[in-house]
């Protein structure tokens, strides 16, 4: 069997080359481990060696035998260490949870992905119970980003390591939750595909919550096709009904309001540029006000947003008791706001968005609003770790765009769109209504060459 060097390669790539003979699964799992054993310790909060190379070997037998699951079996993968892996204690980037009991079962979505026969080689890190669009953890480290140029820069949160995993090409899939950005921040900035799904598409049972209302399931990869793959076998799918849409012809919104506010000009650049190539090949742009982004705005000025309720509600045991002193102090800050939102305020949170959405989705439907999926490329960790009030700041304009889309319950695609001078990745986000997620993933297997720079694709 010829050597091959899957780093890099995306995830049906190195299934063809699985399926095909000229890689063994088993050999596939091994290159892997010995790339996180050289790679940034900050990356992987747990490696899985012996579950990979079982599950790997089982994959062999399998696909000699000509009894191959799919395009998928013998695939490697990284779980975000929110998602229960049987016999492992889930510790969401925490340090404080290291002595739960373990877990008596793998995640739902990790025993589909596992009867797809892909190969789990451990859980990357992430912020503290995910309550980050940054991406620091002072208990594991903070993986830093492989474009960083002059200084390490955060690689985004909270799914800090699985973007990070992927865009360094250790893995070419890992999976990721999104609350507020949480996929589609770091996929922006690592300069990788990331795929927000609708809340609900996937099952939830064995992911650790962070806010009920808003959390959703994603998928970090090379390629949308990858994409669409990992999100046909979360389904249970053995194939996936989407097809290559067309670009010619499509509606895409690009606001007016809100997400351009403070947008660095280069990340603006990059995106006019993308917007231009996709107008020549078709599409139709529409510029408007989105009245939706104003209203929740307000609403989280009047009320506070819904996140922090339900994050406060969620962690209130951890930050009333001793636990609180050995968790991140900016997450112990962030979650106490929780406490100033009323009950009444909660209420009409809820309510206001259930308008809000129905407007919206029937505003929007059979079109996609287009943006900058953060206005602004990856700053450097160390300003952000030594000034509290610049990690607050930032955060905040971060997870800005992207949280706008969760209050909506949108499905969303990040694409890389280009970089900046320093060769640092800006994001170009896709978003559709809710539960339009086949239609999202349709268009953007057709857009990704389109959007993608130049640089972006070599």
């Amino acid at each position: 069997m010829t050597h091959i060097d899957i780093r890099g390669l995306s995830a049906l790539q190195i299934g063809s080359l699985i399926q095909s003979g000229l890689l063994d699964a088993e050999h596939a799992a091994e290159m892997v481990l010995a790339a996180i054993e050289t790679a940034d310790p900050a990356i992987f909060t747990r490696v899985t060696a012996g579950r990979a190379l079982t599950e790997a070997r089982e994959a062999s037998r399998r696909i000699r035998a000509g009894r191959a699951r799919g395009p998928l079996d013998g695939v490697p993968l990284a779980w975000k260490d929110l998602f229960d892996l049987e016999g492992l204690a889930t510790t969401a980037g925490s340090k404080i949870l290291a002595d739960a009991a373990p877990a008596t079962a793998d995640a739902a979505v990790v025993a589909r992905l596992k009867s797809a026969g892909m190969v789990s080689v451990g859980r990357v890190n992430m912020t503290e119970f995910a309550f980050s669009g940054l991406g620091l953890n002072p208990h594991y480290g903070t993986p830093a980003n492989p474009h960083s140029a002059n200084a390490p820069r955060i690689p985004g949160g909270s799914s800090s390591g699985s973007a990070v995993a992927v865009a360094a090409g250790i893995v070419p899939i890992s999976i990721g939750t999104d609350t507020g950005g949480s996929v589609r921040i770091p996929a922006a900035f690592n300069g990788i595909v990331g795929f927000k799904a609708t809340s609900g598409r996937h099952p939830m049972e064995g992911v650790y919550p962070l806010a009920t209302s808003l959390d959703s399931l994603g998928v970090f990869a090379r390629t949308v096709e990858d994409a669409v793959a990992v999100d046909a076998a979360m389904l249970g799918r053995v194939a996936s009904p989407v097809v290559r849409g067309t670009v010619a012809g499509a509606t895409l919104v690009v606001p007016t309001n809100v997400v351009f506010d403070r947008a660095e000009p280069e990340i603006v650049a990059a995106f006019d540029a993308a917007i231009a190539r996709l107008e020549a090949a078709g599409a139709v742009i529409r510029r408007q006000a989105i009245p939706a982004f104003d209203e929740i705005l307000a609403l989280y000025a009047e009320h506070g947003p819904l996140v922090t309720a339900e994050a406060y509600a969620h962690l209130m045991p951890f930050l009333q008791g001793p636990a609180a002193a050995g968790m991140d102090r900016r997450v112990v800050a962030r979650a106490g706001l929780g406490a100033n939102i009323t009950m009444p305020g909660y209420i009409a949170l809820l309510a206001a968005r259930r308008r809000i959405v129905e407007t919206f989705r029937r505003t929007f439907a059979g079109a996609f609003l287009v943006y900058p999926t953060v206005p602004h490329v990856a700053p450097p960790i160390a300003a952000l770790e030594a000034d509290d009030d610049l990690f607050v700041a930032t955060n905040v304009l971060t997870l800005r765009n992207t949280m706008l889309g969760n209050f909506l319950d949108v499905c969303g695609v990040s694409l890389p769109c280009g970089t900046d001078h320093a060769g640092l990745p800006a994001g170009f986000l896709v978003t559709g209504v809710p539960g339009a997620d086949e239609d999202l993933l349709s268009f953007a297997l057709a857009a990704e060459p389109i959007v993608r720079a130049p640089e972006a694709t070599k």
